[in-house]
């Protein structure tokens, strides 16, 4: 048994494209990539990687065969931000609901915490979504995630609509 963490969830929403000033890009050499049809293990090491400090445990619970029905659906787009050549975060954005969009994932490698590269990475996800024409775009955050987390979301245009208690479990 993995110790448990009871978190508040937060439902937000967004039901009409935010107008939001540009936001700064990235210093250095940077590139923002879909990474189409990611391998199994490249996603879990992506989803571990920004996730760990946050206890993101759904998809690690998935099996291989399972995960890669979802990361690898045509219609779930994960995008990679690379800095210096290397995976600096990313955001995933499931269609498969349209007209409505979720913002499944999204976050930075732990070097890059408080570098701007959440907003940098929230304003492409959101502009990505709004592209496809959906009439709400949602997400979720909790009391375990980084605490600028809910306050950014808020900022760029997102709306709490629901809360729930939850408890999560790490694996061992």
């Amino acid at each position: 048994m993995g110790k448990k963490h009871k978190t508040t969830v937060t439902h937000l929403e967004m039901t009409a494209e935010p107008r939001l000033p540009p936001c700064p890009r990235p210093m250095g050499k940077y590139a923002l990539m879909r990474a189409e049809n990611p391998p199994v293990h490249f996603y879990r090491y992506l989803y571990d990687a920004v996730g760990r400090d946050y206890v993101w445990v759904n998809r690690k619970r998935l099996s291989d065969e399972t995960l890669a029905g979802i990361v690898q659906h045509e219609d779930v787009e994960i995008y990679v931000l690379y800095c210096g050549g290397v995976p600096a975060g990313y955001f995933e954005l499931d269609f498969r609901s349209m007209p409505r969009v979720e913002l499944s994932f999204l976050g930075v490698m732990p070097e890059h915490v408080g570098s701007g590269l959440g907003s940098f990475l929230l304003r492409e996800a959101i502009q990505t979504a709004w592209g496809r024409n959906p009439n709400r775009l949602i997400v979720q955050t909790c009391t375990l995630d980084h605490p600028r987390a809910l306050p950014l979301y808020q900022r760029m245009g997102f709306t709490p609509f629901a809360q729930e208690e939850a408890e999560l479990e790490e694996l061992d």
